[in-house]
């Protein structure tokens, strides 16, 4: 996996890669195929001005429909993907993503988890190395995702109504040493969390590879500071005590002192980490203040030869001095890499479990 520096080192070296591009306007990123439809939701508005003329610029994914956004063959990479919907209600998108043919996703996500913007219905922008959230509600992310046979990639509706989806999926189609590993992302969410429990981020990862990103969406249930728990990394056959253990969450996140400025929470994005959304109570019906929170681990990703398990501690304080457990709402995606396609992904949660309230 390049760092995000070798984008820039590397952009003058010529390749062999060959460039493609698929969207409604060209489903099969044909060479010399895009804008060539003459049918759909714009066909109106060209009328007078014909094929070429931005004809087909979205699609409609039914009730209960999976649409196939991609379906490339041969060998190659996914360099961005761009898309925006007119959704008015989160987590009702479901992107998985499939590699080499395999049966089960490496990427099983609810769309606006895997762009770090769990809860979109207000825009804030997130702008990082890998994911870019743009106005007005443009999801972008620039993770390396090589392929040796095939990348398949779809969207699930699983709300009652019918979404608009806008996209664009950039690729390289190119021939690839053996080196290269596979791109997984994974969600879970727990509401609550059992008191004196742990929240688990990852876990029955099996191989070699490397974790590169977590990106986390926490509500709170009680008053008070909610991040003194610890991130920890369980390397290749860690049991009870992990490898690499952190000293907070907002620490984990490149914060401290519980990104306090003047009494108030201060949201931030940069490159690689960042609180990039809160949202707070109106004295009404928006009682419970939540926090979006990524960190890309581009720079220092953690490695591991044989699997992987990663946890956090949700710690809040007691009156007197004592840590309290918390019982809140928390939301996770966990972006790794590895030699082998993860075959033991969890359940999505079904989508009532899935919806914020």
């Amino acid at each position: 996996m390049h760092m995000y520096s070798d984008h820039l080192t590397g952009i003058a070296r010529l390749s062999d890669a060959k460039s493609r591009s698929i969207s409604p306007e060209n489903f099969t990123g044909g060479k010399g195929e895009g804008g060539m439809a003459t049918t759909g939701a714009s066909a109106a508005c060209a009328r007078e001005l014909g094929q070429g003329w931005k004809v087909s610029p979205c699609i409609v994914i039914e009730p209960g429909q999976t649409f196939v956004l991609a379906d490339i063959h041969g060998s190659g990479k996914i360099k961005h993907i761009w898309m925006t919907d007119n959704s008015n209600k989160n987590r009702m998108l479901i992107l998985r993503m499939y590699w080499d043919g395999a049966a089960t996703p490496s990427v099983e996500v609810p769309a606006c988890d895997f762009f770090g913007c769990a809860d979109y219905q207000t825009y804030s922008p997130l702008h990082s190395a890998v994911v870019c959230v743009n106005p007005k509600r443009a999801f972008n992310c620039y993770w390396e995702m090589p392929f040796y046979k095939q990348a398949h990639i779809t969207m699930q509706n699983i709300a009652d109504s019918p979404i608009t989806l806008y996209y664009q999926i950039d690729y390289t189609l190119e021939t690839l040493p053996d080196h290269y590993a596979y791109f997984h992302a994974q969600f879970r969410r727990v509401n609550p969390l059992k008191y004196k429990e742990v929240y688990t981020v990852l876990d029955n990862v099996q191989g070699k590879g490397q974790y590169v990103g977590t990106y986390l969406f926490w509500g709170v249930h009680n008053n008070g500071w909610w991040g003194e728990g610890e991130m920890k990394f369980f390397l290749d056959g860690d049991q009870t005590f992990p490898t690499i253990c952190g000293t907070g969450t907002e620490d984990y996140f490149c914060g401290s002192y519980n990104f306090d400025i003047g009494g108030q929470y201060q949201e931030f994005c940069t490159p690689y980490c960042g609180l990039a959304k809160i949202i707070r109570p109106d004295g009404l019906y928006n009682a419970v203040q939540r926090f979006s929170l990524y960190r890309w681990h581009l720079c220092d990703p953690i490695y591991f030869e044989k699997d992987l398990r990663v946890t956090l501690q949700a710690l809040g304080w007691r009156d007197d001095g004592r840590y309290l457990p918390l019982q809140d709402d928390i939301s996770s995606v966990a972006f790794w890499y590895q030699s082998d396609i993860c075959t033991t992904f969890p359940s999505l949660p079904e989508k009532d479990f899935l919806e914020i309230i």
